[in-house]
């Protein structure tokens, strides 16, 4: 047998055959062994490709959380400047009429001339009240010397009654015609002077001290007194008027006394002070403003009456009135609401009441808390409760739990609802 073994060992055809069975054997764990290579590298590629599923997810859910800006409730200054507009006017502005008929002698003075009370602007020429000056002259001669007759009359028929030469009844009727001669002189007189009181007005002189803002008739243009004729307009420069329609929010602090500035176009960079001598007293019903009137010292002469100005009032403003920017507001068909910062990075809707409208600005009278962080320009779609990120914060207000993440997103969570 040992023998046998020893033929077998050196045969060729055995040992082939035991070497093909090896080699069998070696090429089945090798492709065992390469089939469990692919398993845990398909294993491993599906676990990378599921936790990158999971970090899109989550980068996906962090993405749709609205990114928001939260500041602090701003409260209002202990002064307040508001800035209207106003309307210069002259202190005194007359036209300046024709009290008698006739014609334009001359003319003094023309637009933009600065005049003195009494100073002459123009001279009529009126050759019709000329003749009846001197008919009123002759007839208070006529009326005097009737007078004088009558007297010495009257007393010649008082000496007759001493003696009896005359009867008391023609006595008294020549004491009563020189009575009524004197009244005929009296009112010659009164008429003499009344048609010299229209000579006056041949003479066209200015009011008051002032500046020409207009001259309306020329050399040998006839005047009718009757119609109105306006010659010249006068105005007084010295103080100006300035008119100013306050809002019914301030009519209350709108007092006489009050100081405030004021710019106009034609002065950039330069102010004219200006005091509130008083006020209409009623709102106007078309435009719900309250008409002041301040005084503007204009001895310079560097405001134009007519001209727009530029008026800024300091007033005294409560410092407990709440403040935020206009951007915040959420206009919605509830009324007026602000978006609130809850500590769990959710927002809270509050509808609140406003006042005032300062432009960028806009009073809250009630609905915020002292210590409530607003959310500035909030998205037009935010609701209460939603989750939102502040701007500036890398990993955001609000990092979405992996948990939560891991979940399937719902339409509300992609929108930003709270869970």
């Amino acid at each position: 047998m040992h023998n046998q073994s020893e033929q077998s060992h050196h045969d060729p055809e055995v040992q082939h055959h035991v070497m093909s069975r090896r080699s069998t054997r070696r090429l089945k764990r090798l492709g065992v062994g390469a089939i469990i290579l692919a398993g845990i590298v398909v294993a491993w590629g599906l676990f990378l490709r599921n936790r990158e599923a999971r970090e899109v997810n989550v980068w996906t859910q962090a993405q749709a959380i609205p990114v928001v800006e939260a500041i602090q409730l701003h409260h209002g200054s202990s002064i307040r400047t508001l800035v209207l507009p106003g309307n210069l006017q002259p202190y005194i502005d007359a036209p300046i009429l024709a009290r008698v008929n006739g014609y334009i002698l001359r003319w003094y003075h023309d637009i933009g001339a600065h005049v003195k009370a009494g100073e002459l602007l123009a001279e009529i020429d009126t050759p019709e009240l000329d003749h009846q000056l001197d008919q009123a002259k002759a007839d208070l001669v006529s009326a005097m010397s009737n007078q004088q007759l009558a007297d010495v009359t009257a007393k010649r028929w008082l000496n007759l009654l001493k003696t009896d030469s005359v009867s008391q009844q023609d006595a008294d009727e020549k004491v009563a015609d020189l009575a009524a001669r004197k009244a005929a002189v009296d009112a010659a007189r009164a008429n003499v002077g009344r048609i010299e009181a229209f000579e006056s007005f041949k003479r066209v002189v200015a009011p008051f001290d002032g500046v020409v803002t207009a001259r309306k008739t020329d050399v040998g243009a006839l005047i009718d007194a009757g119609r109105g004729t306006e010659l010249f307009n006068v105005a007084s420069i010295d103080p100006l008027r300035l008119y100013v329609p306050v809002p019914q929010s301030y009519s209350q602090q709108i007092k006489p006394g009050l100081k405030a500035t004021l710019e106009v176009p034609e002065h950039p960079g330069q102010s004219f002070n200006a005091i509130i001598t008083r006020s209409s007293g009623s709102i106007s019903g078309r435009s719900g403003t309250l008409l002041a009137e301040l005084a503007v010292n204009n001895k310079e002469g560097l405001l134009t009456p007519g001209g727009y100005a530029e008026v800024k009032f300091e007033l005294p403003e409560s410092s407990a009135i709440e403040r935020v920017p206009a951007s915040a507001l959420i206009l919605r068909m509830g009324g007026v609401a602000l978006a609130v910062l809850q500590p769990d990075h959710h927002v809270k809707i509050k509808k609140v009441v406003v006042g005032r409208d300062f432009g960028s600005e806009v009073e809250v009278l009630s609905g915020l808390n002292a210590n409530d962080l607003i959310v500035d320009s909030p998205p037009d779609s935010i609701e209460d409760g939603d989750l939102v990120r502040l701007s500036g914060n890398p990993e955001g207000v609000a990092t979405v739990d992996k948990k939560q993440a891991a979940v399937p997103a719902r339409a509300e969570t992609a929108a930003g609802k709270k869970p």
